[in-house]
């Protein structure tokens, strides 16, 4: 759901782009400082309800998140039985916790900020570091790509996926991966070539 913006009216859509940044940044500290398992089951409720707010309890909203971290939770639950017999159970409950609860808030931001909004914030936030060099609105443009690649990147491997469905070859690795790299590689060599047309990186 990377940059997948939701229009809603909820106050998590009014509370500036800043502020939420912000809240993300300091909460990805506070669970780096604050240990144990009753810590992280306290962060992921606090991430579920903002998401089920964010979502203004819409059951299409929230069918679409849980399909979206399908992939997320299936890694969460083998890190899960890996920490759990490495470590134990509590030492499992906070990990897998502290990750999910982090996934889900940083959801809820992309969810209910445009992309252009976040892009403004991070320029702006960056703009003191033009003193030492940085160019703030090529950073920003860094974001915007990734920001935009990663769902495009997810559209062309269900598109493979389907197209090699199609031939009866979703069982063939090299049916599916071949395909998938190489329109990957084309559609970042038309993104180069769009970009160096306009002028950007010369």
């Amino acid at each position: 759901m990377i940059g997948d913006y939701r229009p809603g009216t909820t106050w998590l859509h009014r509370l500036p782009a800043g502020a939420k940044l912000t809240g993300l940044f300091a909460i990805g500290i506070a669970t780096l400082i604050v240990r144990g398992p009753l810590a992280s089951i306290a962060a992921l409720a606090v991430a579920v309800a903002l998401l089920t707010w964010a979502g203004a309890g819409k059951a299409s909203f929230l069918g679409t998140s849980l399909r979206s971290l399908r992939g997320l939770l299936v890694t969460a639950s083998v890190l899960f039985a890996w920490q759990a017999w490495q470590s134990g159970w509590p030492r499992a409950i906070e990990t897998v916790g502290d990750i999910l609860a982090l996934a889900l808030l940083a959801t809820v931001v992309t969810v209910t900020t445009r992309v252009d909004e976040l892009l403004e914030t991070i320029t702006t936030g960056l703009r003191p570091l033009r003193r030492v060099g940085l160019d703030t609105d090529r950073v920003a443009l860094t974001f915007a790509l990734t920001i935009r690649a990663i769902p495009a990147t997810l559209e062309l491997a269900e598109e493979t996926r389907r197209a090699a469905q199609a031939r009866g070859l979703e069982r063939d690795l090299r049916a599916r991966l071949t395909p998938f790299v190489l329109r990957v590689v084309a559609r970042a060599h038309d993104t180069g070539a769009a970009l160096h047309a306009r002028g950007v990186g010369d």
